[in-house]
């Protein structure tokens, strides 16, 4: 039976859309339910398809339902008022619908990929990679499809159509306007895009950046969160990162090497300090058994300067070995050879006897030179 038929024989004509909206939103949602039920039964072993049906299948919903309105809308006939009011809400809602229906999509594919390359093991280098890649990317997707969402929202308005007619005829104009007020967002947009494809930072990666050291914790959009060693937060911009040298601990890999400096006076015999090193390392859970080595790197006038070299697994441990090391070591020192700190030295020569008293009467006859005939005449 034809709509407009059903329409005709009611009387009411917005009674008989009404109920026809109705039953199609009826049979749309029953649709849905049966649909999602096979779907997640068939995706069951899938984790992409089932953190998507999980994250979208209410936007998916949403869509089925106003596509079922816009074509009830579409076939009701055109001498209904409000009708072209109705519809162009209709389309502005699906048009929203839509934008929400895909970015929950992407955002629910990054997090299924993310998830099936868990951070929290060991080697997670290629694990860090991938996660950051994929939220750069999802993030600028989305970011698109909201732009690209919003831009033909605003094109369902006759009004707003014209004026973007009036615009294409200067475009040279406003691109250039447009691209300097928006050179920061669309300079770090791209930013982060670079970033995502040459990975010169990744999530969870050491790094210094201004001198603080910390762990990437976020890369969003525009900027990137550094969680510092003291539990801050450095907000730096991702044109920064792209236009600036930093230092990235955990490029290729986790693994570090640490120094400790001790100075030490000459006498410190190094067999036995090598020794206290090596059996050090060994009782530390965090030393990975690469690399022990005690070695003189630098000698002056007053002592000498010992540099041991450790290795860990990540920099958060080996900073605990290089404490857990130099401590050790001062203990030893202080047990075993207490003179072996730095000191000063001075020799002081001393001089004989008689040159002293030499001297000594020389002095004194030079402050109180006397004549014989004084000393002569002050005896009489």
């Amino acid at each position: 039976m034809d709509l407009q038929a059903a329409i005709e024989r009611m009387g009411n004509p917005w009674m008989a859309t009404l109920l026809a909206a109705l039953i199609g939103v009826a049979l749309a949602l029953i649709g849905c339910a049966i649909a999602d039920r096979v779907l997640r039964r068939l995706a069951r072993r899938s984790v992409v398809l089932t953190t998507v049906l999980e994250r979208s299948a209410r936007s998916a919903r949403v869509v089925v339902v106003l596509v079922v309105l816009q074509f009830i809308w579409t076939a009701a006939p055109d001498d209904l008022r409000a009708l072209p009011a109705v519809s162009r809400i209709t389309t502005l809602l699906l048009i929203t619908a839509v934008t929400w229906f895909l970015v929950r999509t992407i955002g629910a594919i990054a997090d299924a990929i993310i998830r099936l390359h868990p951070t929290n093991v060991a080697e997670n280098v290629e694990a860090r990679r991938v996660a950051t890649q994929t939220r750069l990317l999802a993030r600028a997707l989305m970011f698109m499809i909201a732009v690209v969402g919003f831009g033909a929202a605003l094109m369902t308005f006759p009004d707003v159509r014209q004026l973007g007619a009036s615009l294409l005829a200067s475009a040279g104009v406003a691109g250039l306007v447009a691209g300097i007020a928006a050179r920061p967002v669309l300079g770090n947009l791209i930013a982060g895009l670079q970033i995502a494809l040459t990975q010169p930072i990744r999530l969870d990666d050491a790094v210094i950046i201004e001198g603080e050291w910390g762990h990437i914790e976020e890369i969003n959009a525009t900027y990137v969160v550094v969680k510092t060693w003291d539990e801050r937060r450095l907000v730096v911009p991702l044109q920064w990162v792209i236009e600036h040298p930093f230092q990235n601990w955990t490029r290729r890999n986790p693994q570090l090497l640490g120094t400790v400096l001790l100075w030490l006076d000459y006498r410190v015999p190094l067999a036995p300090l090598r020794a206290e090193l090596e059996r050090v390392c060994k009782s530390a859970p965090e030393w990975d058994g690469r690399t022990a080595v005690l070695q003189v790197v630098e000698a002056n006038e007053r002592a000498m300067q010992v540099r041991v070299l450790v290795s860990s697994r990540d920099a958060a441990t080996n900073w605990d070995l290089r404490c857990r090391v130099r401590e050790a070591l001062i203990d030893y020192l202080q047990r075993q050879m207490p003179d072996g700190l730095p000191r000063v030295r001075a020799e002081i020569e001393e001089m004989p006897r008689r040159a002293s008293n030499a001297g000594r009467a020389s002095r004194d006859s030079a402050r109180s030179p006397l004549t014989a005939d004084s000393r002569a005449h002050e005896n009489a």
